[in-house]
């Protein structure tokens, strides 16, 4: 039996919702049990991938294994230049999320 690999997409501003650290908190759990996971941020959820955004739990993520991927659209709509990511954070297509989420054995988790 294949081992389950994880999305987890982040839509919600870090700073305006008091429970995105359930994702982050989620994820580098699953990544310590040995599995795949990847946190794909969006919209809102992007402004915590900013280089240096006070309480961003996306250090953390990247530290724990975890890939983080900040959708290439949503950062520019919010003013965010690429160079203005944080460490480890690499920006993907919607069509890279749609490749992600529908390889086989892949749970997808909205937030």
């Amino acid at each position: 039996m294949t081992e389950s690999r994880y999305v987890v997409i982040e839509s919600r501003d870090p700073f305006d919702s008091a429970d995105t650290a359930f994702v982050s908190d989620t994820a580098a759990s699953l990544r310590k049990r040995g599995r795949a996971v990847t946190v794909y941020f969006v919209q809102n959820g992007v402004l915590a991938t900013r280089a240096g955004a006070r309480g961003s739990h996306v250090p953390s993520l990247t530290k724990a294994g975890v890939t983080v991927l900040a959708d290439e659209f949503s950062p520019r709509e919010r003013g965010i230049d690429r160079g203005e990511l944080s460490a480890g954070v690499r920006e993907a297509s919607i069509g890279a999320l749609v490749d992600l989420v529908v390889q086989p054995d892949t749970k997808t988790l909205w937030h």
